[in-house]
């Protein structure tokens, strides 16, 4: 009896969960206002009290970024038209009450205008949207497939997103439909609305579609070669690419932001120039980076990293892994694609390595700390970030170059950076189909050199101890040293503006803070005179430690001066160069090989 009671309790809560139906239109009636309109369709909710929930942050982006604070006023009604109760109850929480109701339509509006790689944009040109900044969910709900329905505003005639397709083409209104398997793959797939250009071609037995946006100096037939290589690379690291589509979305715009990854496409914000002679491994090395994470970030992942809290942060102290090593990766598909000559990948490790070691912050914030805290620090930058923190991509890039030397050297050249990441993937990602843990990132790297990493880990991730860079590049036939020797320091940068300098950041321990200097302050004379930026600049080269000056600076409107005595800094000097060991010599080439099988 108890045995028929449980199956009649499982089939009416099978049958519950199977009648609830969720339905999305997005339209864009006047884009000149910036507004999205939105309409829920929910049925089969029999809960008296239905909660609606928008997320406050953007996967892949580790801010809180308040989303629903562009959402206008939220409104309901049943399926007689009749008004219902809409209470909001926190700041990203509505609340439905007593509806009771076979069917209900919810609609609000979002103010779009931030165009970025992790915000909404909308007007008479184009509409951008990320679905977290757009769509809300019910709550306990985020698993129920359903469908969207998009009305593009009637001047824009193309709509691309990597959302499957519903309907095999366009409906006589306009429309286009698309269905979703969870919320998270609604909101994962950002859409491009308007008059772009779009083009496509195929890779690793993958169709790429690609949407550009905006004007730039770009040429298709060029791009279709160049980024179907770096797919190819990319893909041979695994083994297997997981998709059977991808999308890229590209912004030419006049100042990019960088790139934002989703499983099964990706969108750039680049300079409408990037793609000139000069600067085109520039449009090649994000494009790169950001493909790589459809292995490394959205399936080979960490543990909170998904399934999303969409309501709060989601802490990590391994994105100098996620993010990092998908940035040294970037270098090195762009030399195994024929982008980068051998010369330019170890310049760009060892520009890496000065980049970090003349960070002040380097020596005060740990890189998994760093991670950590990217929620209140990485993407909340002050004019103090100098001094007291480290970027976990240009630390992680460096830890990346090292694990690969240390791996290249471990095994005489069998092995590389490539197997550890194959053997994470097909473990975690697939296998285990779950993220990982930040000890079990310790655990595997332990395992995979034969021997105890647990002192690296301590000392150079969770701590702030220089890297023997010399003792692990070595190895690898690349001799990489630190030649700096001391110069004449005063600890700021500056900013010209009308009537003075700007003082931007002071240096922590630097002979500038020791006389007072603070940020903002407004250096008006140099010795009695104004100066110039470029003045200034020549006139500090020209001291020498223990030369003094006087500096009158204003700060909230009251005059002030001080004396001021030039110090020194022994600044890090590394530069590298190839081995003459012909032994060590066959592990670099095998670090710096064009391609891989």
């Amino acid at each position: 009896m108890k045995v028929f009671l449980s199956l009649i309790c499982v089939f009416l809560l099978t049958s519950n969960v199977f009648s609830q139906q969720i339905s999305y239109h997005l339209s864009m009636p006047h884009p000149e206002s910036h507004y999205f309109d939105v309409e829920m369709e929910l049925s089969g909710f029999s809960s008296d009290t239905l909660e609606l929930k928008m997320p406050v942050w953007a996967p892949g982006s580790y801010l809180v970024r308040e989303f629903p604070s562009n959402v206008n006023r939220v409104t309901a009604m049943d399926y007689t038209n009749l008004a219902m109760n809409v209470k909001k109850t926190d700041k990203n929480t509505w609340q439905i009450i007593g509806h009771n109701s076979t069917k209900i339509k919810v609609n609000y509006q979002v103010y779009a205008f931030e165009l970025s790689v992790r915000t909404s944009y909308l007007d008479l040109v184009h509409g951008y949207l990320n679905g977290t900044s757009v769509f809300m969910y019910v709550d306990g709900a985020k698993e129920l497939p359903g469908k969207l329905e998009v009305t593009p505003y009637k001047d824009f005639k193309k709509v691309s997103t990597a959302l499957p397709v519903a309907l095999e083409s366009v409906v006589s209104d306009g429309s286009y439909f698309f269905q979703f398997e969870n919320y998270d793959q609604l909101v994962d797939c950002p859409f491009e609305i308007g008059n772009h250009e779009e083009f496509d071609f195929n890779a690793a037995g993958v169709h790429h579609r690609v949407a550009m946006f905006g004007q730039g100096n770009y040429d298709i037939a060029q791009l279709k070669v160049d980024m179907a290589k770096i797919v190819e690379e990319e893909t041979k690291v695994f083994g297997v690419n997981p998709n059977k589509e991808y999308l890229f979305i590209v912004h030419n715009v006049t100042n990019g932001g960088g790139g934002l990854e989703h499983k099964t496409s990706t969108t750039l914000g680049v300079n409408r120039d990037t793609y000139d002679k000069e600067h085109y491994t520039d449009f090649l090395n994000v494009m790169a980076h950001e493909y790589f994470h459809l292995w490394n970030v959205k399936r080979l992942r960490p543990y909170a990293l998904g399934p999303f809290d969409y309501d709060h942060e989601n802490y990590t102290s391994s994105l100098w892994f996620s993010e990092g090593f998908t940035s040294y990766y970037a270098d090195i598909f762009l030399r195994r694609a024929g982008f980068y000559t051998e010369d330019k990948l170890t310049h760009s490790v060892v520009s890496g390595i000065n980049y970090i070691e003349r960070m002040i912050g380097n020596k005060v914030q740990p890189v998994a700390d760093a991670s950590f805290d990217a929620w209140i620090k990485s993407y909340r930058p002050n004019e103090n970030s100098s001094n007291s923190t480290v970027s976990y991509y240009s630390k992680g890039r460096i830890l990346g170059a090292v694990f690969d030397a240390m791996i290249i050297a471990k095994y005489n050249g069998e092995k590389n950076l490539d197997d550890f990441m194959r053997m994470m993937y097909e473990l975690y990602a697939v296998k285990l189909n779950r993220g990982f843990t930040d000890k079990e990132l310790e655990s595997e790297f332990s395992k995979f050199l034969g021997e105890d990493m647990s002192t690296f880990f301590q000392q150079y991730i969770y701590d702030t101890k220089t890297i023997d860079y010399g003792k692990y590049f070595d190895a690898i036939g690349f001799v990489v040293e630190n030649n700096g020797k001391p110069v004449p320091y005063f600890g700021i940068s500056i900013q010209e503006i009308p009537g003075g300098l700007w003082v931007k950041t002071v240096n922590a321990g630097s002979p500038a803070e020791a006389i007072g200097l603070s940020p903002n302050d407004a250096i008006i004379q140099v010795n009695g005179a104004l100066m110039t930026a470029k003045e200034w600049n020549e006139f500090m080269k020209g001291l020498k430690k223990g030369k003094t000056f006087e500096l009158a600076f204003v700060r909230d409107g009251v005059l002030m001066k001080a004396t001021a005595t030039m110090g020194e800094i022994t600044l890090p000097v590394y530069e590298g160069k190839v081995t003459k060991d012909k032994e060590k010599l066959k592990l670099y080439e095998v670090w710096t090989k064009t391609s891989v099988k």
